[in-house]
């Protein structure tokens, strides 16, 4: 292409009926460069936090496997990918200079020859969105740790995964997943993150309640070191240690010792989930009565303790409770409203809640997601939901 002069540049304002004084003096002739395809380069729109993470040389990673929808990843945030498209085309230009800086430059009368090295008409747009866990607990209750002595473990065919493992898998980012595995109690046993079975884990916990008992220790400073003592024999230390860390908040007194505080509510919670998953429904004035009395002394059961555990059916007659795991309904919003109102038509506000509570999006109530997904109306004085759609 022939460089055009500044004459020329001039005439042709002059033929578009332009006023010069209005516009900067710098001019850029732009002409597509031998390279220039479209469909090489992608476009991503960044947040300015996204970017900060990028200049800091941190990287983004874009998780999914083949049958997944791709999100995309910082250290600790995750983010839907959605392609939208422009009516514009999007040019890309090597070297090109803003009108901010030109502005700044008074010398810049001059004529920019610029090159095309490609073009779009589209870009990813990213949607900041919950982390898709699910898929975590899934993959790590394929082969749940049965204690050291189980014949599963001595066979090398189980499922194994790695930190490295589940960040290739799992579609959120590294602190988020982190935290979810803390979230499920998972612990690493010989490099591997592994959860455990459930009665092994009450196995685990039985033993240090009853240790307790008979030492007599407060619920609220129990020694780490007492424990590993006494209880190494039965079960291999560190798993001693995992149950205090799962079931206990750890602290340090004056003397540097580790001690646990006891976590009433964590404790109930499994004891009513191990009386409650061999009994498809059990009848709540007896669950309530034997539940009390299989807690450790001086811990005190209530019912809401069993939050996105178990649910009370209160038109049964006499009362029933069954277990309802909040970690077993679907990860999509719309698969999950689906499930519930399967489960019982009609529900309440504060029933529903444990079960819907962790769809909810950044600043997002439980009261706008029940507007989308269900109908209210009202039932002897009390306001219900029910589903938007037929339930097949």
């Amino acid at each position: 292409a022939a460089m055009r002069s500044r004459a020329e540049v001039d005439a042709t304002l002059r033929t578009a009926k332009l006023n010069s004084a209005e516009l900067l003096p710098a001019v850029h002739c732009l002409s597509f460069g031998p390279q220039a395809g479209g469909g090489e380069c992608c476009l991503l729109q960044l947040e300015p936090g996204l970017c900060a993470e990028l200049e800091a040389g941190r990287s983004l990673v874009i998780r999914g496997e083949k049958d997944e929808q791709a999100v995309l990843c910082s250290k600790d945030k995750t983010y839907d990918m959605k392609i939208a498209d422009t009516s514009n085309m999007l040019l890309f230009i090597p070297g090109c200079k803003t009108p901010e800086e030109l502005n700044s430059d008074p010398a810049s009368c001059n004529i920019f020859h610029s090159q095309i090295a490609g073009f779009s008409n589209n870009y990813w747009e990213l949607r900041r969105c919950r982390p898709k866990l699910k898929k975590l607990r899934k993959l790590l209750m394929e082969d749940p740790y049965e204690g050291p002595g189980s014949q599963k473990d001595q066979t090398l065919t189980f499922s194994k995964y790695t930190t490295e493992d589940l960040l290739s898998l799992i579609q959120a980012s590294e602190e988020e997943i982190l935290h979810q595995l803390q979230v499920i109690d998972a612990c690493k046993i010989e490099g591997y993150w592994r959860i455990l079975e459930f009665d092994y884990e009450m196995k685990l916990l039985n033993h240090v309640t009853q240790l307790i008992d008979s030492e007599s220790w407060p619920l609220s400073k129990v020694p780490l070191r007492a424990c590993l003592e006494e209880l190494g024999s039965l079960e291999p230390r560190e798993m001693i240690e995992h149950i205090l860390l799962s079931y206990g908040r750890k602290y340090i007194d004056d003397a540097g010792e580790v001690y646990f505080e006891m976590r009433e509510d964590k404790i109930c919670r499994a004891t009513a989930q191990m009386l409650l998953q061999n009994a498809v429904k059990f009848n709540l004035s007896e669950f309530e009565e034997v539940w009390q009395q299989s807690v450790p002394e001086g811990m005190k059961t209530r019912l809401d303790q069993l939050k996105g555990l178990a649910l009370v059916d209160k038109s049964s007659r006499p009362e029933t409770i069954f277990l309802l795991k909040v970690e077993d309904l679907p990860e999509d919003n719309q698969e999950r409203f689906n499930s519930l109102f399967g489960i019982r038509e009609k529900w309440t506000e504060v029933d529903i809640t444990p079960y819907i509570q962790d769809l909810c999006a950044e600043k997002q109530t439980v009261g706008a997601l029940l507007t989308k997904y269900a109908r209210s109306s009202m039932l002897n004085g009390v306001k219900v939901y029910n589903s938007r759609r037929p339930i097949s």
